[in-house]
């Protein structure tokens, strides 16, 4: 079983922001899967299905990015599962629309990955960080990640979450190494 979870926040306001790029991915594979993200558990959203034959739970933790790792490690804990964990999330380190794929690797300064890498206690799962570039003034962080997004970007971040969606199909049928070198 694999778990593939994407990280954002819950609420209406959060939905069209940049740091939602791995909610707009797991809505994406959702949708080409045809899996309902609609049980609420485990401090989250979360639906299950069949992917490239793979069973899988597809998860948009509700605890707000910083506390992404307590509903991880819930329905880690509750279906015993050891590995085949993907994670997607935004990345400003990353060119606006383009992913990279990792098996591994510490969290950086994304605080949802420290919160991941904290209740998990490794840094032995897979991730694809979605670009979202960085704003014009680093100060401007908080707002540039959760602000608006202007309308000729969004298209472009709209292709990457789709990119980052045809990449997960992409390791469930031939693995992460196949998938790392197509992507990457």
């Amino acid at each position: 079983m694999y778990l593939i979870v994407g990280l954002g926040n819950p609420e209406n306001e959060y939905s069209n922001t940049r740091h939602n790029i791995g909610f707009w991915t797991i809505n994406e594979i959702a949708k080409m899967n045809n899996i309902e993200v609609n049980k609420n558990k485990f401090k989250g959203l979360f639906g299950t299905g069949v992917i490239q034959g793979k069973k899988v739970i597809l998860l948009k933790p509700q605890t707000y990015m910083n506390l992404s790792g307590e509903s991880i490690k819930e329905v880690v804990d509750f279906y015993q599962i050891k590995e085949n964990i993907i994670v997607i999330y935004d990345d400003i380190d990353t060119e606006k629309g383009r992913i990279r794929i990792r098996k591994k690797g510490g969290a950086g300064f994304h605080n949802g990955m420290k919160s991941i890498v904290e209740n998990m206690k490794t840094i032995d799962f897979s991730r694809i960080r979605v670009g979202i570039g960085k704003p014009e003034f680093k100060n401007d962080m908080i707002n540039y990640v959760i602000g608006k997004i202007p309308q000729e970007e969004q298209e472009i971040l709209i292709q990457g979450a789709k990119k980052a969606a045809m990449a997960v199909e992409e390791i469930l049928k031939n693995g992460i190494d196949i998938a790392m070198n197509k992507y990457n």
